[in-house]
């Protein structure tokens, strides 16, 4: 591909972008972003980008000064604008807004996910790269373009593995449809500490916005239980889970997720007495929560590493993931 790759973002999301530009050594693009009176505005590259490949990164978490139907427009836009332009657009969504609602639950259901796929695939873009989506199988099968997955385990089972060596510990899924992804980071923290590592779950069941269950299966007593979600909402799931291995005699509680798009969330578990820490990415590309902050509880884990590693790896052709 002709000339130099480059890495764009919008200004939401820069302060992520320029960490992932060191990390992949990428110029970042420079662009031009305006607002217009009324809410419209014009997003435009400041350079020649034909015959070039551009790595787009937006998160698409909301903010009240960037909500996240904002930041999908501005991200479609820019996409589209860089293919008129000539460049071959990949974006990088470290946090992919509208991923849970993959399926049909009761009548008439959107498939949120889907249309989001469709709209990305309306700009031409070649690729789709996302972390710890909701569902693996329903981001690739949303999709009629290429997509890659990334995930954050790897760095929460070295850093659980680093700092958990001496304590026994049990990985717990806060809900049944999250198994699959605690018996991932329960295979590579068995790995990592070399010991027996317990797998455990939560049942939870919603009807109308009610959530009940709350049964724990599996054991957690005397071990350090690691909560695993891919986001934080408000909390009250993972809490949940916590009061449960709390109840069942967990020495301590770790709650781990990949997605805290709400600062309230983090709050919220900061609060809960059951929780004795969090660990978080910044794949939200949000300020951290001041209250989570302050209550020592909060760790979070950088992204950019396992994103600029992929970049580097695609701009040189090489397999982003390990093939099956």
């Amino acid at each position: 591909m002709a000339g130099e790759s480059l890495l764009a973002a919008l200004t939401e999301s820069r302060p992520l972008a320029s960490a992932v530009a060191r990390e992949a050594r990428l110029p970042l693009l420079a662009l031009e972003e305006r607002r217009f009176a009324g809410g419209e505005f014009k997003l435009r590259p400041l350079e020649s980008v034909r015959a070039r490949q551009v790595f787009v990164l937006q998160s698409l978490a909301g903010t009240g000064a960037a909500p996240v139907c904002e930041r999908l427009v501005r991200l479609l836009f820019l996409l589209q604008g860089l293919h008129d332009g000539g460049a071959h657009t990949v974006a990088l969504l470290p946090y992919l807004a509208f991923a849970r609602k993959d399926r049909r639950t009761q009548l008439r259901d959107p498939v949120t996910s889907r249309y989001v796929a469709e709209l990305l695939e309306a700009t031409h873009t070649d690729c789709v790269v996302g972390l710890d989506v909701h569902n693996p199988a329903a981001f690739d099968n949303a999709f009629r373009i290429p997509t890659v997955h990334l995930t954050a385990l790897p760095s929460m089972a070295a850093h659980f593995a680093g700092t958990s060596r001496h304590k026994a510990l049990a990985v717990v899924s806060p809900d049944i449809g999250g198994i699959k992804r605690a018996q991932l980071l329960h295979e590579q923290l068995t790995a990592e500490v070399g010991g027996a590592v317990e797998l455990a779950f939560v049942t939870k069941r919603r009807a109308r916005d009610v959530v009940s269950g709350g049964t724990l299966c599996g054991e957690v007593a005397g071990r350090t239980a690691i909560v695993l979600d891919d986001l934080c909402g408000t909390g009250g799931t993972l809490i949940r889970a916590a009061q449960a291995c709390r109840s069942a005699g967990a020495e301590s509680v770790q709650v781990a997720v990949t997605h805290a798009p709400m600062p309230e969330g983090l709050d919220a578990l900061a609060a809960s007495e059951a929780i004795s820490g969090i660990v978080v990415t910044d794949s939200a590309a949000l300020e951290p929560s001041a209250r989570a902050t302050a209550s020592g509880k909060l760790l979070t884990l950088p992204i950019a590493p396992l994103l600029g590693e992929t970049v580097r790896k695609m701009m040189n052709g090489a397999p982003v993931t390990p093939s099956r």
